[in-house]
């Protein structure tokens, strides 16, 4: 059930209206009303969310509802996944829709095919009284001769992913020269997974009269920029402040050794029996592997990614919303489209790279009024990540100890003994087998058949945590290893050793890239561009490090021919782009031994470059010696290196 909002209604004068923003984008009036029906909706639409059960708007909708009604102006929306997004836009679009008309008058770009199909389903659920309206959702991965048919059977309203509804307009299949209404629904997901081109090329053909509405949970420059070049004086609301998290999630960190990382995972599960939640892994193989494992350990667990058919992912994912299933691991972008409300935790099993995609993680829980908890295991070098995120979001981020093994033991045994108590008895169902057990266990008395019972259910999880040490790890002293570490490292290059910093994580190839930090590159445009270039199936990327004059980046093994190809003639910000295979020196130092298949090999002189101060220099750090990490441009904490370690 939505949050109730019970304000009275007040619509403000001129004067209460805040000041421009963004060259022109202006945040817009505050509405306050109470029901459904004085937003201005229309009593078939208000039927129909009556037979969904709402009855009273979230504040999204309340304050963008009458906006889009009320004139053809352009809007942004700011607002964290869960808040009800769909029905603000929906909602009115539908009503303004001709049903007279075949057209189509309505696009809504989603950046996943989950997403989209979640989203037809909402449409069709709240135009369920309006005649002669009907929404089509058109994706990849689905036959698209069906999708076709849809479209010339006359579907006002289509929902669907970029590349599939561009791919229906290059072969005359979609017309969207009669569209109303556009709607950009998780603009910056679109952006961070590399749709740019795609966007371009749909907007290009649609009419210059329509209204643009752009829905976002974050605000990056991208977006900012998106608006000013697609969208005419928009308005802006913003539910909560921008680039934060959901008011009603508690952010908590456990910090960990890496090689103690699952073990962690395992004990916070043990610890909430109640548990139910999603496990965010960087990769497709990572979900695999954790989910294999949890699975094979006795937990409730399953995977979603996109290794995943059509058909397991609906399956997977229907028995996740009915709580068939207690933990769902998965990557960032398999989740994006599953709308649940009631997820008690997140945990992020690695922080992402970019950490406005912790933003959307963690909005998963604390959804249509619950509360939730958003855990990340994090290990002694990622202080400042939390740092970071602590001052993206506006929040506090507790630190908390890694449950130890007699800890785990005493919640598991409550957490059983309770369920004991309160388990509802069916005398007829078991009443003819009852005096059999009677005779049977009439020598042991009820303490022993007490101890009995729980040694049974319980000396598998003993035996494992009666050994099972203190796990965690302090960033103190992590701090003095590091000291002691970069010094061995130094060692190693002057004697002729190579860094295992310059090594690829199992299963990843690592690649060497001729534009950094100072060209406006992050984390989330170099796998946007990389995934622009490459048709078909996109990789999974491990480590990214942006340098300010160059990065490194790592995507899954054997994509190089494939990685090389279409990253020939691309250009970032009007510089061309190389792409090298990253190759450590047998020395150690800095002479031009990145040359790949695809890349030029030039010889670059780092010395000089790389001893120039990078912009924006970490700010926590109060030794540079002692912090591995310092922040870049956009925010973006990367990895210290030594202006001798890359050419």
């Amino acid at each position: 059930m939505p949050l109730v909002h019970s304000s009275p209604k007040f619509i403000p004068d001129k004067k209460t209206r805040s000041k421009k923003f963004l060259n022109g984008i202006k945040k817009t009036k505050k509405y306050y009303m109470s029901t459904f029906k004085e937003l201005g909706l229309s009593p078939e639409i208000c039927q129909a969310i009556e037979d969904l059960g709402f009855e009273t708007p979230t504040e999204v909708q309340e304050r963008a509802i009458p906006t889009i009604l009320a004139s053809q102006r352009d809007l942004i929306a700011l607002a964290q996944t869960g808040t009800g997004k769909t029905g603000a836009f929906g909602m009115p679009v539908l009503q303004q829709v001709d049903a007279n008309s075949k057209n189509v008058q309505v696009l809504v770009l989603s950046p996943t095919r989950e997403l989209a199909i979640q989203i037809e389903k909402d449409l069709k659920a709240f135009a369920k009284y309006q005649k002669g309206i009907k929404t089509l959702a058109v994706y990849g991965g689905a036959n698209i001769s069906t999708q076709i048919r849809g479209l010339n059977n006359g579907a006002q309203v289509v929902i669907g992913t970029p590349g599939r509804m561009l791919d229906l307009i290059r072969r005359r299949k979609l017309d969207v020269t009669n569209v109303r209404s556009l709607i950009l629904d998780e603009a910056d997901e679109m952006l961070n997974m590399g749709f740019q081109e795609d966007l371009d090329a749909i907007l290009h053909d649609t009419p210059k009269q329509k209204q643009t509405l752009l829905f976002s949970a974050t605000m990056p420059n991208q977006i900012s920029k998106m608006a000013r070049k697609y969208m005419n004086n928009p308005e802006e609301i913003q539910v909560n402040a921008r680039n934060s998290g959901a008011l009603n999630v508690e952010h908590h960190f456990y910090m960990v050794q890496a090689k103690d990382r699952y073990d962690a995972l395992k004990r916070i599960a043990d610890v909430n029996p109640d548990i139910y939640g999603i496990i965010f892994c960087r990769t497709r193989r990572e979900t695999a592997d954790i989910a294999s494992k949890l699975s094979k350990e006795g937990y409730n667990a399953d995977l979603l990614n996109g290794d995943l058919s059509q058909n397991q992912r609906d399956e997977v994912m229907n028995r996740f919303r009915s709580k068939d299933l207690q933990l769902l691991v998965a990557t960032d972008v398999a989740a994006r489209g599953l709308d649940v409300d009631s997820l008690t935790h997140v945990i992020n099993y690695n922080l992402p790279d970019d950490l406005e995609v912790y933003i959307h993680r963690s909005g998963r829980t604390g959804r249509a009024g619950n509360s939730g908890i958003a855990v990340s295991i994090i290990h002694t070098r990622e202080m400042n990540k939390i740092r970071s995120l602590e001052k993206m979001s506006g929040k506090d981020f507790i630190k908390q100890d890694v449950p130890k093994g007699e800890e785990v033991c005493g919640v598991r045994m409550m957490d059983m003994v309770e369920k004991l108590r309160t388990t509802e008895v069916n005398e007829k169902q078991i009443e003819k087998y009852l005096p059999e057990v009677y005779e049977r266990l009439a020598d042991l008395g009820w303490q022993d058949l007490i101890k009995h019972f729980v040694s049974m259910e319980f000396n598998q999880i003993l035996e494992y945590y009666e050994q099972a040490g203190d796990i965690n790890a302090t960033a103190g002293k992590s701090k003095n290893n590091n000291r002691k570490n970069s010094y061995n490292r130094k060692e190693n290059r002057n004697s002729g050793g190579s860094s295992s910093n310059r090594i690829a994580e199992a299963g990843f190839t690592r690649y060497f890239l001729n534009v950094g930090g100072r060209d406006g590159l992050n984390p989330a445009r170099l796998m946007g561009v990389v995934n622009e270039q490459m048709n078909g199936k996109k990789p999974d990327f491990g480590k990214i490090d942006i340098q300010n004059n160059f990065s490194f980046f790592e995507v899954e093994e054997g994509f190089d021919s494939k990685l090389f190809e279409s990253m020939k003639g691309t250009k970032f910000e009007g510089r061309d782009i190389s792409v090298e295979l990253a190759k450590p020196d047998t020395n150690g130092s800095s002479s031009g031994g990145y040359k790949g298949k695809g890349g030029s090999g030039s010889k670059r002189s780092g010395s000089k470059k790389g001893n120039r101060k990078s912009r924006g220099e970490e700010p926590f750090a109060k030794s540079k010696e002692s912090e591995p990490f310092s922040k870049s441009k956009g925010g973006r904490i990367k990895k210290k290196r030594s202006p001798k370690v890359y050419s």
